[in-house]
């Protein structure tokens, strides 16, 4: 009763080939685990706000004045009243 002998050497040559890729795909996650260089934090620092500085922060966009101020020119300082 053997009618696909050949379905079961493709079975067996692609569970072959997946056990491969996995063995491939855990040395190089493990490659990666202990090539990544450990953080170097003091004690007690969290590190989401590490390397920030208290205190006003630059316009993300470059922006010097706040809202509602108006940059004013010397063109309209030196300009007299028409009248």
């Amino acid at each position: 009763m053997a009618n696909h002998p050949k379905v079961s050497a493709q079975k067996r040559a692609r569970e072959r080939a997946r056990q491969e890729r996995q063995k491939e795909k855990a040395s190089r996650r493990e490659e990666a685990r202990v090539s990544k260089a450990p953080v170097a934090r003091g004690p007690g620092e969290d590190p989401d706000i590490a390397g920030i500085v208290p205190g006003p922060q630059a316009s993300p966009w470059g922006d010097d004045q706040p809202w509602g101020e108006e940059e004013t020119t010397e063109t309209e300082d030196d300009e007299e009243p028409a009248g």
